[in-house]
């Protein structure tokens, strides 16, 4: 489930226009320049000398035996459209929106070559007309991931503590204590929300759902927080899911003991950025993946607080690229943060999902979607581009 939204690196990346022509060239908006470009050995075609703004598009096709991306870049360097992998005798449309300036298209074989063609000028202006984006080299994001799997490293004993704690409650049948640990150790785990495919069969292990089990609530092999949720939650005794919280005791600490090995992908983080919260509206606003405990809006604010993580080692690259963003994003960060906490009861208690009020859920679902309509700009944004 938590990984059900890869698609979004498609999804927000506007100036990737290959995947809509998979198959061939299929524009369905009228370009105001263009035509055919060939990647060839020796070059990458010749673009038409001048242009109007507005709507631009070239069909790429690959002459050559290797694999090619394209750019349409400007005088600086920025890039204002991409085909990432263009195959060998397949054509792709490369097009966006332009305003007045200069541009050229840029070809980087698979096999090291690079070729740039001549500069063809653009006049006038355009509604839309798109930004542009500073190219952002492989290793730059070496920083970011170091400094994020140094959080980690930090985080993952807190995660033992609460697992050790909860087993602790349950092994002395203390239900009552274990509901509320279960939820720290449960809150614990989904801050760490941009490594989870790091973490291997480690993730179903500790925090699975019953979802796609062949016996669902019932099914043998479910294990982790949310099983022990649901049988804390369904008057289960404390001898019926303890082998649960010492099986979870032992998959933190096999997880610790693993993670050293763990890569962290270095795209990933740009597009957990993104992600986090797009799973959090499709899982945790609508209580999908609550097994009992009413208690899918604490998890949501602890998905808030695994964004500001990754958004804080992505703010140097962020803040080069996009000024101002990082702040209004943290202001809407606050803003759905606040709207969370205004569920919870007098005693503190989170209400559950199902339970709040028509005009808190609207005012979630409001702040939250301009939220991910902000963080849906930053895959593309640091999306590398070593060689454009």
């Amino acid at each position: 489930m938590r990984r059900a939204s890869w698609q979004v690196r498609l999804a927000v990346l506007p100036l990737a226009v290959a995947a809509a022509a998979a198959s061939g060239v299929a524009l369905s908006h009228s370009a105001t320049a263009g035509g055919p470009i060939a990647v060839r050995t020796a070059g990458c075609g010749t673009p038409p000398p001048a242009a109007g703004a507005g709507r631009v598009a070239f069909a790429v096709t690959d002459d050559t035996d290797a694999f090619a991306t394209v750019y349409l870049v400007d005088a600086a360097d920025r890039v204002y459209a991409e085909i990432p992998w263009l195959t060998p005798k397949h054509t792709l449309p490369l097009a966006t929106t332009l305003g007045a300036g200069r541009y050229a298209i840029r070809c980087v074989l698979s096999d090291g070559t690079i070729h740039t063609t001549s500069q063809f000028s653009v006049s006038g202006t355009a509604p839309g007309a798109v930004a542009g984006y500073k190219p952002l080299p492989d290793l730059d994001l070496t920083a970011p991931v170091n400094a994020y799997r140094a959080w980690l490293g930090t985080a993952l004993p807190k995660l033992l503590a609460a697992a050790q704690t909860l087993d602790a409650d349950v092994a002395r049948g203390d239900l009552q204590a274990a509901k509320t640990d279960w939820l720290t150790a449960h809150l614990d785990y989904e801050r760490l929300g941009a490594a989870y495919n790091s973490f291997g069969d480690f993730d179903d292990a500790i925090d699975g759902t019953s979802a796609g089990l062949p016996d669902g609530t019932a099914d043998k092999d479910w294990a982790g927080l949310h099983a022990i949720e649901y049988g804390l939650w369904h008057s289960a005794s404390a001898s019926d899911f303890r082998p649960l919280t010492q099986g979870l005791v032992t998959s933190v600490q096999g997880l610790i003991e693993d993670f050293p090995s763990e890569e962290v992908d270095p795209g990933d983080l740009p597009l957990r950025a993104h992600e986090i919260l797009e799973n959090t509206l499709q899982f945790q606003i609508t209580a999908a993946a609550d097994e009992g405990s009413g208690t899918s809006l604490a998890t949501a604010y602890a998905n808030t607080e695994g964004t500001q993580e990754v958004l804080s080692v992505l703010a140097p690259l962020i803040d080069d690229r996009a000024p101002g963003l990082r702040a209004r994003i943290g202001a809407e960060i606050a803003a759905l943060q606040s709207d969370l906490q205004a569920t919870r009861d007098a005693s503190g208690a989170w209400t559950p999902a199902s339970a709040i009020t028509t005009a808190q859920r609207r005012r979630i679902d409001a702040d939250l979607d301009q939220l991910l309509e902000d963080l849906s700009t930053i895959p593309n944004l640091l999306a590398p581009r070593t060689n454009a």
